[in-house]
């Protein structure tokens, strides 16, 4: 199977990031403090089924009926669902949820902003040249699985600005290896990062709060842009490794619709090419199902 053609680490590490669930459906952040669901927590809201776990502002419910979606699938996949506005998150298989796995395509976000922010790429129309592959601008290669032109944006960048910026902007695991390693990070590690890490930099990225001009975080947008409705606008963006024992296939992004903003990432363990052709439609079941895109 060759679909992103990118290549994913073995089985995902336990994240360890801004807010991740432990085990028994804890929340834990990296000031060390954590909640757990337990005969104290409040009902859930209506419509929800589990128990919500406080962790400050941030209610987070595990929602074990949706576990269905992947299972009637015929996958194993997580799904974490961030209303940046409420301050609440709904998770599938949240243990899942918190295992890290490298990001593939979908760190072209990043990789993107970091280009347009040092100044290596002077907009999105601004064509690359890759050694190999093809010629392709950020826009045009933003949506396709085109990797040689990312390649070159991140040897532009370089090592020692591409560890400033990752960590600055507290993405995963935050490690991109040594200097060896600046052409394939991404796609084979060592840098990793969760479902929740994804929902909460793309609420970020969403909000236009992340630490680079607005004007780029705004250019982004426009390339992520899948479809727009009388009251929604839906952005999002794949991944996808292969030839590894999980196989990451990612889909993150967020929802629009009316003053409301829901960031969303879902990841399945991908078996075969089937399996990576169900991440977008099985994301879009879970985001009508928790009534955040219409249905169709």
């Amino acid at each position: 199977m060759r679909t992103d053609t990118e290549h994913a680490p073995g089985r995902a590490g336990r994240a360890s990031g801004r807010f991740v669930l432990g085990a028994a459906g804890c929340v834990i952040t990296l000031l060390g403090g954590a909640a757990c669901g337990g005969a104290d927590d409040p009902e859930p809201a209506q419509g929800t089924v589990g128990n919500p776990i406080e962790l400050g502002d941030v209610q987070t419910v595990e929602r074990e009926d949706l576990e269905a979606v992947f299972a009637e699938a015929g996958v194993e996949g997580t799904f974490v669902l961030f209303d940046a506005g409420a301050r609440s998150a709904v998770v599938v298989n949240p243990d899942a949820a918190g295992e890290r796995a490298v990001p593939a395509s979908t760190f072209k976000l990043p990789n993107t902003l970091i280009a347009l922010q040092t100044g290596e790429v002077s907009d999105v129309d601004e064509v690359i040249a890759p050694e190999s592959g093809d010629e392709l601008s950020l826009r045009e290669a933003l949506p396709t699985s085109d990797v040689p032109v990312h390649q070159e944006v991140a040897d532009r960048i370089g090592y020692e600005r591409m560890s400033t910026w990752v960590d600055r902007f507290d993405y995963g695991n935050r490690n991109i290896g040594d200097e060896g390693a600046m052409d394939r990070f991404w796609l084979e590690g060592p840098l990793e990062i969760s479902a929740l890490e994804q929902a909460t930099f793309v609420a970020e990225l969403a909000r236009e709060e992340l630490p680079v001009d607005v004007e780029h975080q705004r250019a982004l947008r426009d390339l992520l842009l899948v479809e727009e409705g009388p009251r929604h606008q839906l952005f999002g963006r794949t991944g996808l490794g292969v030839d590894v024992d999980p196989v990451p296939g990612w889909w993150v992004g967020w929802v629009e619709r009316d003053a409301e903003l829901h960031t969303f990432a879902l990841r399945l363990e991908v078996e075969d090419e089937e399996d990576a052709e169900l991440r977008e439609s099985l994301g879009r079941e879970l985001l009508v199902a928790l009534d955040v895109l219409p249905a169709a």
